[in-house]
C-alpha cells in the first residue's frame, strides 16, 4: 500500500516486527510500495525511538512497556545458542546450596542442566522451573506465590516479592529483557521487576545469562546495575570487544 506517510509506515512496520519477531528491509519495501533505503530510513528512526533493533538487512522488535514476547515465542528464538548460554551458566553453580532461577525460557533451560547428583533448594516465580526440576529427586523446589503472568507463566506482586525477601540465596540466576551498560538489566513490565530486584538484592551472587540479542536492548524497568553481576553468560555471536567493555564494569563475561 504505497502513499502513507512515514508515521503510517512506521507503525506498519513495528506491527509485523512484533507479529512475526523480525522484519526483512527487502521484503518490506515490496510490501509497501517504497524503495529499501527508505525502508532503512524507517528502521533507522524506529531504532532511535527504542522499538527495534537494526540487523544486516533487517531489525527484530525490542521489548517494552507495550510488548512483550511470550514463553512460548522464546522457545522457538535462537534456541542452539540459549541451550549453549544454559549449560555454561549451570556449571557456575559451584558450590550453592540455594538457587533462585528466573522466569524465562533461558533460566528454565539452567534449570534442567543443573547438577541433578547433590541436594539444591531451588526458588522460583516460575511454574514451568518448578515444574522441571519437581521431578529431580535431589531438589527441593520452593514456588513463589502470587499473581500469576499468562505470557510467562511466573508469579509477581506484592506476596511474591515478600516470600523472596524472607531468603538469604547463595547464587540468583537471572535473565533480562535488555541490558546495557548505561541503563543495567531491564525488563519492561514494573511487577516483574519487583521480583527481580529482590531476588538480586536476596542473592550472595548474581549470574546473568542471555542471548546476543540482550545486549544493547533497552527496555521500561531497570532493576538492576550490570556491576551488581559476578557474571554474564551469553554467546561467541557478541563480539569480544562489547564483552570486554561489559567486564569493565565488574562481572566475569563468560562467551560460548
Amino acid at each position: 500500500m504505497p502513499n502513507r506517510t512515514a508515521e503510517e509506515r512506521q507503525r506498519e512496520i513495528v506491527r509485523v516486527a512484533r507479529a512475526t519477531g523480525s522484519v526483512d528491509v527487502t521484503a518490506l519495501a515490496a510490501e509497501l510500495g517504497v524503495a529499501r533505503e527508505t525502508v532503512r530510513r524507517d528502521l533507522r528512526a524506529l531504532e532511535d525511538h527504542g522499538l527495534v533493533r537494526r540487523t544486516h538487512g533487517g531489525a527484530y522488535p525490542v521489548e517494552s512497556a507495550g510488548f512483550e514476547t511470550t514463553l512460548a515465542f522464546r522457545a522457538t528464538s535462537h534456541v542452539p545458542e540459549k541451550r549453549r548460554v544454559a549449560a555454561a551458566a549451570a556449571e557456575l553453580v559451584g558450590d550453592a546450596e540455594t538457587v533462585f532461577v528466573d522466569e524465562g525460557f533461558t533460566p528454565q533451560l539452567i534449570a534442567e542442566a543443573l547438577p541433578a547428583d547433590r541436594p539444591l533448594t531451588v526458588v522460583t516465580a516460575s511454574l514451568p522451573v518448578a515444574g522441571a526440576l519437581a521431578q529431580n529427586g535431589n531438589a527441593s523446589v520452593l514456588l513463589l506465590g502470587g499473581r500469576v503472568r499468562s505470557g510467562t507463566l511466573a508469579t509477581v506482586d506484592h506476596w511474591t516479592t515478600k516470600m523472596l525477601s524472607g531468603f538469604v540465596i547463595d547464587l540468583a540466576y537471572i535473565g533480562a529483557n535488555g541490558i546495557s551498560r548505561e541503563h543495567g538489566l531491564t525488563t519492561p513490565d514494573p511487577a516483574v521487576s519487583e521480583v527481580k530486584a529482590q531476588a538480586v538484592r536476596a542473592a550472595r551472587r548474581v549470574v546473568f545469562a542471555g542471548v546476543h540479542t540482550k545486549f544493547g536492548a533497552v527496555s521500561f524497568c531497570r532493576f538492576a546495575e550490570v556491576g551488581a553481576l559476578e557474571a554474564i553468560v551469553t554467546s561467541t555471536l557478541l563480539p569480544a570487544s562489547e564483552a570486554h567493555r561489559y567486564s569493565l564494569l565488574g562481572p566475569q563475561v563468560v562467551r560460548v
